[in-house]
């Protein structure tokens, strides 16, 4: 997203899971610092900027964690109050951890403006909402898109049409849209797929119950994670069954790190501390004593441990060519013993 950035990052998010409690979205937040999260994520809507209140078939969700539920009393219980975003902002700025928003309609891109957001997410159910990705990357701001449910064409389409509207950073991230989603429902294989095909950051926005999946992204590629978040001890919350709780979310955190130094460098890259394991390795020595211009053969010098000698690979253009010194049997033979045969060493 920006070279200030380190990757991977991982986005703590708070969504639903304040459950209509001020004093527990900053928890929420100071808990995200605490357990090492890069920055925290609201989500800014009204349940009239979502849906209708009405009770009609078509907005009855009638499967799923939330069965049972009216689309706009869903809404109602899950929105993060407008009065309470300035102070949220302002409560992260202060303790040192970046906070940013999910805008679902153009208003709260408007409103979310005024408080200086610094990064714009797009979630997966409005990733096709053309006029919200164009009111986005009108701000310049860097965007993440979530891509859950998108098929390839599609995802090129927003994000070819983001980058015609002005988006100059622009973050992809692999998304399953079932919650919670099931190991099964995962193809890791997508990660490297957006890569080849996107030239912007790749991540996860997991939605799983298993940490696992977050890992292995990582190991896949991912630069981003994005999961959900709830205090320790909360029962309580509508995104509570796919969220990190309490101290597993610095443990999670460490291992998001771990994850990503084991995938290590972008080039082949070998420990200096290997090279103490090269003594074990075998090597060319005299196992009986050589004369001076006796030809080396297959009864006088042996491919052996260790390592002291010439590398085996010397060993077929060594025999039957005399030795120029005298070299003794468990002596190893040594580019110097061998200055002056017609052999080029690298």
């Amino acid at each position: 997203m920006s070279k200030k950035f380190t990757f991977p990052f991982f986005v703590a998010e708070i969504s639903a899971n304040h459950s209509g409690s001020y004093s527990r979205a900053k928890k929420l937040i100071k808990l995200a610092k605490e357990s090492g999260a890069d920055a925290v994520k609201l989500q800014t809507f009204k349940p009239e900027t979502m849906t209708l209140n009405s009770n009609k078939k078509y907005f009855k969700i009638r499967e799923g964690l939330w069965k049972g539920n009216n689309l706009w009393k869903l809404y109602e219980k899950a929105q993060t109050p407008y009065q309470w975003h300035k102070a949220l902002f302002q409560y992260a700025k202060k303790i040192g951890i970046k906070c940013f928003s999910t805008p679902f309609d153009e208003t709260a891109v408007e409103f979310l403006e005024t408080l200086k957001c610094p990064i714009y997410k797009i979630a997966s159910f409005e990733m096709q909402d053309l006029p919200l990705i164009k009111k986005v990357a009108q701000t310049k701001k860097p965007i993440i898109i979530s891509t859950g449910m998108a098929k390839i064409n599609e995802i090129e389409t927003v994000y070819n049409y983001a980058i015609r509207n002005g988006a100059k950073k622009i973050a992809l991230l692999y998304c399953v849209s079932n919650y919670p989603s099931k190991i099964s429902d995962f193809n890791l294989n997508n990660i490297k797929i957006l890569k080849k095909k996107f030239d912007c950051p790749i991540g996860l926005s997991d939605h799983s119950q298993d940490d696992q999946v977050a890992f292995s992204a990582v190991s896949a590629g991912a630069q981003i994670i994005e999961k959900h978040i709830a205090l320790g001890k909360q029962k309580k919350g509508l995104d509570i069954e796919f969220s990190l709780k309490g101290k597993d979310i610095k443990r999670f955190s460490s291992k998001i790190e771990l994850a990503k130094k084991l995938l290590g460098k972008d080039y082949f890259y070998r420990a200096k501390s290997e090279d103490k394991s090269k003594k074990f390795r075998r090597s060319i020595f005299a196992v009986e004593n050589i004369s001076k211009g006796e030809k080396f053969s297959k009864n006088n010098i042996k491919k052996i441990r260790p390592g002291n000698g010439l590398s085996p690979i010397y060993y077929n253009k060594i025999l039957n060519k005399n030795s120029p010194t005298k070299i003794y049997k468990g002596e190893p033979l040594t580019k110097k013993k061998l200055k002056g045969i017609k052999i080029k060493f690298s």
